[in-house]
């Protein structure tokens, strides 16, 4: 079992290659290779901002700027890319076969194309196989979404990544269905700059694919989404 458990964990890890949302390269970091890495970052990002005309060095606001920012995406913006994911626990169903929902999970995330800001909220369902099923540990799918969250990612590929973790650990469930309601910095603070428009994203397997589902409608009954609006 112990066997099963760190496959399933180290599977988590990984990405599709070809997307700049996975783990780096060299995977996991320890704290030295954090250090020298913000280092390396916090000298590009300082030209970075000569490029742009920023005098930055005579600035008492903005001299450390550079340090800061390469600090923040190492160990916060991107820490998912570059810290292991922490175990994720599950246990024997015990015969139970209904819905489990977390509802409103926060996510903060980084969009791949702009790197603005994503936030929101994350809802996630499954159904245990009462015979042989497994449950996750609540707290989690919290983690699971904190983690990939924070690899940056368009919404679409975070809600599918959030949806194949889950899969993973609940082994042998009845379906799984993750969606993500969230807004956009590069819709509200450039571009069209439209304030308050909010993204809804969902994958759905198993019972949970088929619309007018039971499971599905209480799911989203639950949720609060009917014909695209959302209620938090």
């Amino acid at each position: 079992m112990e066997n099963k458990r760190r496959q399933i964990h180290e599977e988590l890890e990984v990405v599709q290659e070809g997307f700049a949302n996975g783990v780096a390269v060299g995977f996991p970091f320890n704290d030295k290779q954090k250090l020298k890495m913000i280092g390396e970052a916090e000298k590009a990002y300082g030209k970075f901002l000569d490029a742009l005309g920023c005098d930055w060095r005579n600035d008492p606001n903005s001299d450390r700027t550079p340090h800061r920012v390469a600090k923040a995406y190492v160990n916060d913006l991107w820490a998912g890319r570059y810290t292991p994911m922490s175990d994720i626990t599950s246990f024997p169903s015990d015969g139970y076969d209904g819905i489990v929902i977390e509802r409103n999970i926060p996510i903060t995330s980084m969009c791949s194309h702009h790197h603005q800001n994503i936030g929101g909220v994350v809802h996630v369902g499954y159904i245990p196989n009462g015979d042989n099923g497994r449950v996750i540990g609540l707290s989690k799918l919290n983690r699971i979404v904190e983690n990939f969250a924070r690899r940056g990612a368009i919404q679409e590929q975070l809600t599918e990544a959030i949806h194949q973790a889950t899969n993973k650990v609940c082994e042998n469930n009845l379906g799984v269905i993750v969606t993500i309601v969230a807004t956009h910095n590069c819709v509200s603070c450039r571009g069209v700059k439209h304030r308050g428009a909010s993204m809804v994203t969902t994958k759905a397997s198993g019972v949970f694919r088929h619309n007018g589902n039971d499971a599905r409608k209480e799911y989203f009954d639950s949720i609060k989404i009917n014909n695209g609006g959302h209620q938090i």
